[in-house]
């Protein structure tokens, strides 16, 4: 199997339970994701953030635009989104941690969560 296989490109909103079902696929109680911010659009179920940037970025995603989370299925949004990955170090963008610095970037993630999940 082919690790775009699982990957998802979330462009339309899904429910908890679909995203509990992603979920039990890999890490059971969490979803690793990346949220591109200027598409509005996210990709689940990668093993790694860097696969699922790989994928967005094969369907067209600017590198600038693509932050790392993870969703623990079992908290309510947007509780659940940790900002979290290696994805995020950026010196370049002014984030220079595996989190995402920028209070202003972190809430515009958590809107698109929140309409790509319901």
């Amino acid at each position: 199997m082919s690790v775009n296989s699982i990957i998802r490109c979330i462009d339309s909103p899904i429910t908890m339970t679909q995203l509990k079902e992603i979920a039990a696929e890999r890490f059971g109680d969490m979803v690793k994701g990346v949220v591109d911010v200027e598409l509005k659009i996210m990709a689940l179920g990668g093993e790694l953030h860097a696969d699922e940037e790989a994928y967005l970025l094969e369907k067209g995603s600017k590198q600038a635009n693509l932050w790392g989370i993870n969703i623990y299925v079992s908290e309510p949004l947007p509780q659940a989104i940790e900002f979290d990955s290696m994805i995020n170090v950026r010196p370049s963008q002014n984030n220079r941690s595996r989190a995402v610095e920028d209070k202003n970037l972190q809430e515009q993630i958590i809107r698109i969560v929140q309409s790509l999940i319901i």
